[in-house]
């Protein structure tokens, strides 16, 4: 016997409230937010202090912060590209 329509958006509403509470208490408030796929306000900051890391390493001699602003400025830029 197939599932009413009620319990099905029953299911998909804790379902959303799971994955991404702040998405899904939006649309209480009449705010809609960007799901969590959609927010790149972390990608942003991690490219930042990536990109300070490696300019800072290039100019002051460093090869390991060097590294370390090539490594976080690459985590960042994979952030920019939402999950499928």
């Amino acid at each position: 016997m197939p599932k009413s329509d009620d319990e099905r958006l029953v299911d998909l509403e804790a379902r959303f409230e799971q994955e991404d509470p702040h998405f899904s208490r939006s649309f209480t408030s009449g705010r809609p937010a960007r799901p969590r796929e959609f927010r790149r306000a972390r990608a942003w900051w991690a490219l930042i202090i990536g990109v300070g890391l490696l300019i800072a390493g290039l100019v002051l001699p460093d090869g390991l912060m060097i590294a370390a602003g090539l490594v976080l400025s690459g985590i960042a830029v994979q952030l920019f590209d939402p999950p499928r």
